[in-house]
């Protein structure tokens, strides 16, 4: 996005917040729609760009920024598959990663349903 893109969009949001100040009661929190503000413009601009020019604690929107992008993190998608519908062949590879980036890959041989769930309980245990 062009700089003058992003000079308006963060003078535009600098007013929201300024209009807030203006008719605040003293020792009131910013209300959570203008941090929310301050969030998606951090994904564009950065905390630095973004705390000098709304006037916010670096740190705390760094924080909140933080926050906001775990909780967008989504979960790994889980299929279960009934043992019984489950063609197990000679050989197999599995692979598996959570969200913190832990990982796993399986080369199996000779093998049971029964182990590959086992394993698959025991990885998900221990993330």
């Amino acid at each position: 996005m062009g700089s003058e893109a992003a000079a308006l969009d963060l003078t535009r949001a600098a007013e929201r917040f300024r209009a807030w100040r203006r008719v605040r009661i003293a020792g009131t929190r910013i209300p959570e729609s203008l941090w929310a503000l301050a969030v998606r413009l951090v994904e564009k601009y950065g905390v630095s760009r973004t705390s000098s020019a709304l006037g916010l604690d670096y740190y705390s929107l760094k924080k909140r920024a933080a926050a906001a992008s775990d909780s967008r993190s989504t979960a790994p998608a889980f299929v279960e598959l009934p043992a019984s519908s489950l063609a197990v062949g000679r050989e197999c590879v599995i692979e598996m990663e959570d969200g913190a980036g832990a990982a796993m890959r399986l080369h199996l041989k000779g093998y049971e349903a029964s182990e590959v769930a086992a394993v698959g309980r025991s990885f998900w245990k221990a993330s």
